[in-house]
């Protein structure tokens, strides 16, 4: 796969994101957060599982199950704080706040793995901070939902650092989708049913929801995503999904009657911009070799062979540390 092909399926799972973001807030009257993330993750999980077979004579490197489960755990704290946001977020709101995982993402990788950012790269997250910001009229007062927002956001930063190092040293996308679908679904559905409203007359009444948010919004659109950041970086993936804002904003005009002023506009044309410079760049952010000899913190699991992409037969793998590849950068 190549690497535009990968920022391609990464920009359309943003769309399925994106426009799955009204399910997520209109699932709400029917089935508490918990309840509602559960049985997405067990859809998704379950129409993943049987692609898992064709997976079961790739080989898996040391520390694959260490960081298989770190990926599972982070993901299902992200999924779950960012279905929480929407009781009290606007979906164009928790749209917007989610996004800014674009900016905490490369200074994650920064931090934990060492890769240092492209100046194209720093400059199109920043637009992406600003076009949101217009897109959604600005922050003139952090509900809780809003804050419950940026933890999100957060965790899933580090869950994406996370997975594109999971996916460069081990592959296995459909073992990797199914272990977070089914371990998310095993942590919220035993809460939803002791604290929530779970029951068979709830999850039918949401069906219609649960299927957008289970086959669309979570097998398809998540295991896009952990399929192509094996090609590209997780720094350039937290930039491309950010998109999820401005389908956002446009589903829940459609569908939720929420309007956006010509600001708004502005800021969808300039985050839109910013990804698409980003998308058709194949500039990779550099990696900073001496992290290689630093102790092994828990985040670090699989570091000591993620400079060594298993290989797929059929797919190059994607560079994301050494040398800074020389090829043309649209974007600077």
């Amino acid at each position: 796969m190549s690497k535009t092909r990968a920022n391609l399926l990464l920009l359309f799972a943003a769309a399925l994101w994106g426009l799955g973001n009204v399910a997520q807030k209109t699932v709400l009257a029917h089935l508490d957060p918990l309840s509602a993330v559960g049985l997405r993750c067990l859809i998704g999980g379950l129409l993943v599982l049987p692609f898992v077979l064709t997976e079961r004579r790739l080989p898996a490197g040391p520390g694959y199950l260490s960081s298989l489960a770190m990926v599972g755990v982070l993901f299902a704290i992200s999924i779950t704080l960012q279905q929480l946001c929407y009781l009290g977020a606007t979906v164009t709101n928790a749209s917007f706040l989610v996004s800014t995982a674009t900016v905490m993402t490369p200074l994650a990788a920064w931090l934990l793995i060492g890769e240092r950012p492209t100046a194209s790269l720093t400059a199109a997250a920043g637009l992406t901070v600003v076009g949101a910001m217009l897109l959604s009229g600005g922050i003139a007062g952090l509900s809780s939902g809003d804050l419950t927002a940026i933890l999100s956001a957060g965790c899933y930063a580090l869950w994406m650092v996370e997975l594109g190092r999971h996916m460069q040293a081990h592959a296995r996308p459909f073992t990797a989708a199914a272990t977070q679908f089914l371990g998310a679904a095993a942590f919220a559905l035993p809460l939803g049913a002791l604290q929530g409203n779970l029951s068979l007359a709830a999850a039918f009444a949401a069906g219609p929801e649960l299927a957008v948010l289970g086959v669309f919004s979570t097998a398809i659109a998540f295991g896009m995503q952990i399929a192509a950041q094996r090609f590209t970086s997780a720094s350039h993936a937290a930039v491309i999904v950010s998109a999820e804002s401005v389908f956002g904003a446009l589903g829940a005009a459609i569908f939720l009657g929420e309007r956006n002023s010509p600001t708004g506009a502005l800021g969808a044309a300039i985050i839109l911009g910013a990804i698409l410079c980003v998308a058709m760049s194949n500039r990779t952010p550099q990696a900073c070799a001496p992290l290689l000899a630093r102790p092994v913190q828990p985040f670090d699991a699989a570091y000591a062979i993620a400079a060594t992409p298993a290989a797929w037969p059929g797919d190059r793998a994607a560079v994301n540390s050494g040398p800074m590849e020389e090829c043309d950068d649209p974007c600077g």
